[in-house]
Formats: C-alpha cells, sequence, structure tokens
C-alpha cells in the first residue's frame, strides 16, 4: 500500500480535497511551457496609497479588506479597504455591481514573496469554492470576468492568486515558486474565509495544473492522487498533445468520466457548451456521492 501523504490541518488532502484538473500530466508542464507572465492588467492600492478623500471604490475598482490573521466575516469595502483597479486590457466585461463582489488582499509566500489574491463572491450560499490556478500568460485581472462567468454558471465561488512574478506578485516564476504560491493560496482560503477541505475544489488550467496536482498529492505522479479526478483536454490543443490528457485520465485511480472536447484548442475549451455542463455535473452529481 502507498504511504499515506502529508496532511494540512489535520486534513488529509488526497482524502478530503475534490480535483479538477485540465491536462497535461504535471511532471512535464513545466518543462513544456515557458513562464510567460504579461503586463499587469491590474493594480491593488492600499487605503495609504489612494488620493485623500476619494472613495474605496471607482467606476472600475473593487474592494477588499487586508488580509487578517484569523478567519474574519463581513469583509468588503470601506474606509479601511484595499482596491483593484483594472485597466483596458483587463476587458472588464461586467457591471460595478458585479465588481463589488470581488475582494483583493495580498498573502506572503514560504519563500518570501508577496502574493496578490482575489476572492470573487459568485454564489454567496453555495459549497464549494474553486480554488483556481490559472493559465500562462494571463493575470488575474485578466481572468476576473471569467470567474464571474464560470462561478454564476456552475454556482461555486472562486478563490484564485497570480503566481510569483505575474500580475501584482513580486517574485520571479519558477516551479518551486507556484508549489509555494498555491501553499499560501490554500492556507488563505482556510484562515481568511474559514472553508473546510472537503468543500475546496482544486482547478488547475494548463500551467496550473503543475501546482493544483502538487498540493492535491505532494508528489509529482497523477496515479497518486486518491480524489475524484475530472480531466478536460481539447482533440486539437496545439500546444500540449492530447495524448497528455489520455494519459492522465489512464492513471488516475479515481477519474470520473472525462471530458475530451472535439476541435478545442489550448486556450478556447471553456467557449464549448459541454465545458460548463460537464462541470455542473461534476459538482453538482458526482462530488456529492463519491
Amino acid at each position: 500500500m502507498p504511504e499515506p501523504g502529508p496532511r494540512m490541518n489535520g486534513f488529509s488532502l488526497g482524502e478530503l480535497c475534490w480535483l479538477f484538473c485540465c491536462p497535461p500530466c504535471p511532471s512535464r508542464i513545466a518543462a513544456k511551457l515557458a513562464f510567460l507572465p504579461p503586463e499587469p492588467t491590474y493594480t491593488v492600492l492600499a487605503p495609504e496609497q489612494r488620493t485623500p478623500g476619494a472613495p474605496a471604490s471607482a467606476p472600475v475598482a473593487a474592494s477588499a479588506q487586508p488580509a487578517p490573521q484569523q478567519p474574519e466575516e463581513g469583509l468588503g469595502a470601506g474606509p479601511g479597504a484595499c482596491s483593484l483597479h483594472l485597466s483596458e486590457r483587463a476587458d472588464w466585461q461586467y457591471s460595478q455591481r458585479e465588481l463589488d463582489a470581488v475582494e483583493v488582499f495580498f498573502s506572503r509566500t514560504a519563500r518570501d514573496n508577496r502574493l496578490g489574491c482575489m476572492f470573487v463572491r459568485c454564489a454567496p450560499s453555495s459549497r464549494y469554492t474553486l480554488l483556481f490556478s490559472h493559465g500562462n500568460a494571463v493575470d488575474l485581472g485578466q481572468m476576473c470576468s471569467f470567474y464571474i462567468g464560470l462561478g454564476s454558471r456552475i454556482n461555486c465561488n472562486i478563490f484564485s492568486y497570480d503566481y510569483s512574478g505575474y500580475g501584482v506578485s513580486s517574485g520571479k516564476p519558477s516551479e518551486k515558486n507556484l508549489y509555494a504560491d498555491i501553499d499560501a493560496a490554500w492556507q488563505a482560503l482556510r484562515t481568511r474565509y474559514g472553508v473546510s477541505p472537503e468543500n475546496i475544489i482544486l482547478y488547475g488550467q494548463s500551467i496550473g495544473t503543475v501546482p493544483t496536482v502538487d498540493l492535491a498529492s505532494r508528489i509529482d505522479k497523477i496515479s497518486k492522487v486518491t480524489s475524484p479526478v475530472l480531466v478536460i483536454h481539447g482533440t486539437e490543443d496545439e500546444v500540449i498533445d492530447f495524448s497528455h490528457g489520455l494519459a492522465m485520465y489512464e492513471r488516475c485511480p479515481r477519474a470520473v468520466e472525462p471530458l475530451w472536447v472535439e476541435g478545442a484548442g489550448h486556450n478556447d475549451i471553456e467557449l464549448y457548451a459541454q465545458y460548463l455542463e460537464r462541470l455542473k455535473q461534476f459538482i453538482s452529481h458526482e462530488l456529492p456521492n463519491s
């Protein structure tokens, strides 16, 4: 029998966390893709950085409390809040009401990098929260609209973060920093919002599969992940060959029915109707019954 994995706050991640994986195989992805952090599409201003007399939020700003050390209720805009400012390149697609549901703050990783974090309250009454590790060449500003749309459609809140060297996160992108980044994000989600491990869905998109699988298993082989796993891959992926998705599915001991999106590439898989339908089925039926 395999040795039991490490425990976090008394919980085994392999037992208590749910896992989404959008391929490829994690052991090869860091070498396959170069890190491509974009020019930041957003800024986060602390209260002391705002112009005196300026409101906590503006037409393209949302607010969030500075990160506390312990869980806190009633987070939101206020005179002592940080503010999120999106540039035009973030391509925000919603109104101020949706933006006000986005909370931003900083955490600190074990490798002493400042980590930009975002919590999107898409479904306040939902049981589940996605811990979303995004793909390459994007940051939280560009992903913000996508998170609103995805969370609203699958009835989940979404917590995300920018890798070291991406967005407002300090440091340089590296494989080791990826692991430290998701550790800090996990701890922030657990302590700041009090979300229990069994209600956290780990979602790795493209390069985000690397830290996602590491957090779930603490090893480099998908075969040791004991949580239910949904593998999603486009058959025409021009970046990571479809064979990686097949290999990941075949190695997962608890893989559910995968989603192979016919004709989808690496960056457009979310545009296909079956993508959302499959996620809804996984969250609504397969997780509660597992």
